[in-house]
């Protein structure tokens, strides 16, 4: 029986085959499992367990995965670089743009306006998810389905902003990724990218005032002691992503292919099912422990849509192509309507 097994460079965890029989639904895989983001019980570790458990079940052993938490591998880029080089196997992940530019299309700003536009977007069949696939394939690397935690928002301490004048001033963290600064910046706040992992510390010593584009439950158990109110600004459908390497997907038969994305799926349609629930939890949660939850007006949110759009989406375009932002532009509900 062949045997593929995770070794080197992160922890151990470059994978290869050893050789054995030419039947490839016999062979033995150790798969690594990670995220850069979410420890042992968060939504995102609950999800890991899972795809690791029914990989496991349905291959009766066969394929193992070994699951590391935020942190444990390295930092957000570092371990995008270990996925695309095959160290890494799988991931659930919020992708760099670094390798190509037009995997910012996760991150486009105001792509979808509400939950059941969310849901129909980047269902197996949406428009999203057919326009994401191919270009992950083209950086090497097998783009299985989205993970929903909600819409994103903009969390800070001492003042708040529901509008771009309200805004200036106002410094937050921004992920790294194109266009989110962009974006952040077009709302009227002061954008300071900064890897998840330097977060708290940057929150603590004022070098920003808060930190956008998460769901409530990152800012609330996270940042929770030092952040005093969350803008449901909506301004990106927070989704990350379930990844794998080609070069595990590749010497894959259908069989085993199969067993990872069924088990995938699994987990993706659990959490589309889930994610709004869990966000209405921890905005309750967060509203109880005192931090102070604020909608902006039906106005407030127009004016934001229309103005992140006009200013930030040609950038996108530049960038990702007019094709890309010709779908985009097509499928993007209208505010109000």
């Amino acid at each position: 029986m062949a045997k593929h097994f995770g070794i080197g460079a992160i922890a151990c965890a470059a994978t290869i085959l050893v050789a054995g029989t030419a039947d490839a639904s016999e062979t033995e895989y150790k798969l690594i499992l990670t995220s850069e983001a979410g420890d042992h019980d968060s939504p995102i570790g609950t999800a890991m367990r899972r795809w690791e458990s029914l990989i496991e079940e349905a291959s009766a052993g066969r394929m193992q995965v070994e699951v590391f938490y935020q942190g444990e591998l390295g930092g957000q880029q570092e371990l995008f670089d270990q996925l695309l080089r095959g160290n890494i196997d799988m991931m659930i992940t919020w992708p760099q743009t670094s390798y190509d530019q037009r995997i910012g299309v996760n991150y486009i700003p105001y792509l979808v306006l509400g939950w059941d536009d969310a849901i129909a977007a980047f269902s197996p069949d949406g428009w999203v998810r057919e326009l994401m696939a191919p270009i992950y394939e083209e950086i090497g690397l097998k783009y299985i389905g989205p993970f929903p935690e909600g819409f994103g928002g903009i969390a800070t301490q001492g003042r708040h902003a529901t509008n771009v004048e309200a805004a200036r001033g106002i410094k937050v963290r921004s992920q790294p990724v194109f266009p989110l600064p962009q974006t952040v910046n077009a709302m009227g706040f002061e954008a300071v990218p900064i890897d998840w992992a330097e977060v708290y510390t940057s929150l603590q010593t004022g070098v920003v005032d808060g930190d956008s584009s998460n769901v409530i439950y990152w800012d609330y158990q996270y940042f929770g002691d030092v952040l005093d109110y969350f803008v449901q600004s909506s301004h990106n459908f927070s989704s990350y992503s379930l990844l794998m390497s080609d070069k595990v997907w590749d010497e894959m038969d259908a069989a085993d292919r199969a067993i990872v994305e069924t088990a995938a799926r699994d987990v993706i349609d659990r959490q589309f099912q889930e994610a709004r629930a869990e966000d209405e939890r921890w905005i309750a949660a967060a509203q109880a422990d005192g931090m102070e939850y604020v909608v902006p007006s039906d106005a407030e949110m127009t004016a934001w849509v229309e103005r992140v759009r006009a200013e930030v989406w040609p950038g996108i375009e530049a960038s990702l192509g007019a094709e890309i932002m010709d779908v985009v532009r097509a499928n993007a509900s209208v505010p109000g309507e």
